[in-house]
């Protein structure tokens, strides 16, 4: 019998691929098996899923940003230094958490097929909701971000703004930024909770 392990994401139990074989092998009848997919780019990357790994990009970047941005505006002979790194940023976290929300979708969708439901499924839609908000609030952090560095750069070629311009953009930063790190931090309670709330 092929060797088997207890994934820590929400319980399953997990063979290797192909141990199931053309005609289910020994996992086939098991109730908490999880039989591999193909066909997604948001499935599975060296045979773990991955949401499970983008997660950690999304909890690095997207605090990141907030954290930077909010210097960046509350900081001006800092923001020289600061510049580069708000920019990439401003960047990065949207697509980490664009790959996070259809990765996790992707594994929600596997789950269901495979018959979750009650409590622990609706701890999985909880997480989703929060991850799509978060999502929705990092997207226009990332534009109001990277137009608030073009109005403060001081480059020749951007064009004479009205004075309420770069304050109203310096706002929306913050306040997003701020919305940023409240929703990352319900989205990986949630998730954490549905992992790990009834194995520890």
């Amino acid at each position: 019998m092929a060797p088997e392990w207890v994934n820590p994401i929400v319980g399953l139990r997990v063979c290797p691929v192909g141990s199931l074989g053309t005609t289910g092998g020994p996992y086939a009848d098991h109730p908490l098996t999880v039989i591999h997919l193909e066909g997604s780019m948001f499935e599975e990357i060296l045979g773990l899923p991955v949401h499970v790994l983008v997660v950690h990009a999304v909890v690095v970047f997207v605090p990141l940003l907030a954290a930077l941005a909010i210097a960046y505006v509350g900081l001006p002979r800092w923001r020289h230094r600061l510049d580069w790194a708000v920019g990439l940023l401003a960047v990065v976290a949207p697509v980490t958490a664009f790959v996070a929300v259809k990765s996790g979708e992707v594994f929600t969708d596997a789950l269901v097929a495979r018959g979750f439901q009650g409590p622990i499924l609706d701890q999985i839609f909880e997480h989703s909701r929060y991850g799509d908000i978060l999502f929705r609030i990092v997207v226009p952090l990332g534009i109001v971000a990277i137009l608030l560095l073009v109005v403060t750069s001081g480059h020749p070629r951007v064009p004479q703004l009205p004075g309420l311009v770069t304050p109203v953009l310096a706002v929306a930063t913050v306040a997003l930024s701020i919305a940023a790190l409240v929703y990352v931090y319900l989205t990986g309670h949630t998730g954490a909770e549905a992992v790990w709330g009834t194995t520890l």
